[in-house]
């Protein structure tokens, strides 16, 4: 029989790190409380540790990341638009004549 993974939300991993960095529980007291394995949880702490620092080293983190790759995209459909309006305004200023 196959098991279903369980997911939890960003906000459950962050509170759940807190646990071990800001009161003092230990890896494996914290993953006994909460019900998840301690592996999982060394690397939800290894992953946020990992974005905090290099959010402070001039990176980005997942949602400036997001926000580029939206925003590159917009950028890319707008002057494909451009150049679409401009054929458009040469075309039908060549047809008047």
């Amino acid at each position: 029989m196959t098991r279903k993974r369980r997911s939890y939300s960003d906000a459950f991993k962050r509170d759940a790190v807190k646990l071990i960095t800001k009161q003092g529980y230990t890896v494996a007291e914290a993953a006994e409380s909460l019900g998840v394995h301690a592996n999982v949880l060394r690397k939800w702490k290894q992953k946020l540790e990992a974005e905090s620092s290099a959010g402070k080293n001039g990176s980005l983190n997942g949602e400036e990341r997001e926000e580029l790759r939206r925003l590159r995209e917009e950028n890319r459909r707008l002057r494909m638009e451009r150049e679409i309006l401009k054929k458009a305004a040469v075309f039908f200023a060549n047809e008047k004549n």
